[in-house]
């Protein structure tokens, strides 16, 4: 496979006519010129060192010099290779709660947004970590598999929205269980869970999950997202809120208890998330105290510079071109090696 990484500097390329029509321009010229004095033929045994060849030469060579440089300054690129970048970090798995009650305004701009702004402010401090992405909310779906590609990491985060899982509910064991299955198997990394939900319509087992995971070294963290006296929940913009089946607008609340009861089981550390930035310090300050291990982490280069063989090509024409004189040396030029 082969490309130039830089394709419109090949435009240059129209630039090489425009040379050699001025060159055989400036030909034409020098021989009219000489042509005002007498015949040409006579006229070159009063000149006996100049070489029109030399000059020609010279031109050429120039040219070609030229015409190489331009192709290096377009970034040949040609073949492929697979390299192994060797990291010391951590595997971090985050659980993302995206049931309709993270559309409550009880955290500025809304639960959800606060914590995708605290996920992509966090992910901007990794540097050899690992992450992955999960959303839940009645069911839990893998975003993103672990992996070291930060940019991936934020494009999926962005994209988040409580349309993404239909059913509805908190399934937070759910999320648990398919996150220690997503860890890198037989890493010696410190691995960790952070899960950030509001904790409310708690359906499955997420303490048993919370243990399990535990029990496996998995530290479950948990963020939790609202306020414990609760918001009504917007939809549709226009002060509209989400009602019951009676008509009554639905207020939902931070269940804080069942939240520090989950990272209690496992292990980890229970912050509650508020407008200011706290609960981004203590997250941050509980990953610093993981243990770093050596990360294999295998990054696919598509394309491989190609443009050192032009460049030495590029040089052996211009000094060629340096060393070649206009005019022929006045102690060689009697010197006939094949006459």
């Amino acid at each position: 496979m082969f490309r130039f990484a830089n394709p419109d500097y090949l435009y240059l390329l129209f630039m090489l006519p425009v040379l050699i029509v001025f060159y055989i321009y400036s030909i034409i010229r020098k021989r009219k010129a000489i042509k005002k004095y007498g015949n040409p033929e006579l006229l070159s045994e009063l000149m006996p060192e100049v070489s029109p060849k030399r000059q020609q030469w010279k031109f050429w060579l120039l040219f070609g010099a030229i015409t190489i440089v331009i192709f290096i300054i377009t970034g040949p690129q040609f073949g492929s290779k697979l390299e192994t970048v060797k990291r010391q970090g951590v595997e971090i798995m985050v659980c993302l709660d995206v049931s309709n009650s993270m559309l409550a305004e009880d955290v500025v701009p809304n639960r959800l947004d606060k914590a995708k702004q605290m996920l992509s402010r966090l992910t901007d401090g990794f540097s050899n970590d690992k992450v992955g992405l999960i959303v839940f909310a009645g069911d839990a779906f893998t975003q993103l598999p672990i992996t070291s590609d930060y940019i991936s990491a934020k494009m999926f985060l962005s994209s988040i929205s409580p349309s993404m899982v239909s059913t509805q509910g908190t399934a937070i064991g759910a999320a648990v269980n398919l996150a220690v299955r997503s860890f890198t198997p037989n890493e010696a990394s410190d691995k960790t869970i952070i899960m950030i939900t509001d904790g409310e319509n708690h359906e499955d087992d997420a303490i048993g999950a919370a243990k399990k995971a535990a029990e496996k070294g998995i530290r479950v963290n948990i963020v939790g997202m609202g306020q414990p006296n609760g918001s009504p929940i917007p939809i549709g913009g226009n002060n509209n809120f989400m009602k019951d089946r009676e008509g009554n607008v639905v207020v939902t609340k931070l269940n804080e208890q069942m939240c520090q009861e989950i990272a209690a089981a496992g292990q980890g550390l229970y912050v509650r998330a508020d407008n200011t930035n706290s609960a981004l310090k203590a997250l941050q300050n509980e990953i610093d105290k993981m243990n770093k291990s050596e990360l294999d982490s295998k990054a696919y280069s598509e394309y491989d510079e190609q443009f050192q063989t032009l460049a030495w090509i590029a040089l052996f024409l211009l000094i060629a071109e340096f060393l070649t004189l206009d005019r022929k040396n006045r102690i060689f030029r009697k010197i006939k090696l094949f006459s």
